[in-house]
């Protein structure tokens, strides 16, 4: 029976972010065992204007002291316009090598009518081997 991590809910400014992460897979290679993680993130504007998601800037640093980011635009390809009281769902994977690791980072935000994105704070996920959280994303 595996341990299970509760989902973690962020009010920052005029987002409510819900995240979470699962250990999906290990793998057995040459080089020495993987571990695969999948995150989740839910993304909803509690504002009255329309927001558009037009980037991230997320870093994983594992255990063996490794660090992984992802600075690019948008969300695979899609730059999320999201109304008021919408929401907008992504899940992704991360291969490490190490059993567990910290998530962390930030969404480029740009709301309607403005022209300099806002850098929203991500909540923060502890991978570890041990916790698993099973989410669905298609």
């Amino acid at each position: 029976m595996s341990n299970t991590q509760e989902m973690v809910t962020m009010q920052t400014d005029d987002l409510l972010i819900t995240a979470g992460s699962e250990l999906v897979d290990t793998r057995r290679r040459a080089s020495g065992q993987e571990f695969v993680w999948g995150y989740y993130f839910c993304i909803e504007n509690t504002s009255d204007e329309k927001i558009t998601l037009v980037g991230k800037d997320w870093n994983i640093t594992d255990s063996n002291g490794n660090s992984f980011s992802d600075s690019t635009p948008g969300f695979q390809g899609e730059m999320p316009e999201i109304e008021p009281g919408e929401y907008f769902e992504f899940c992704s994977e991360a291969p490490l090598k190490a059993s567990s690791a910290v998530f962390y980072g930030s969404c480029r935000v740009l709301k309607a009518g403005k022209k300099i994105a806002q850098n929203i704070k991500m909540p923060i996920l502890q991978f570890n081997a041990g916790d698993s959280l099973v989410f669905a994303c298609n």
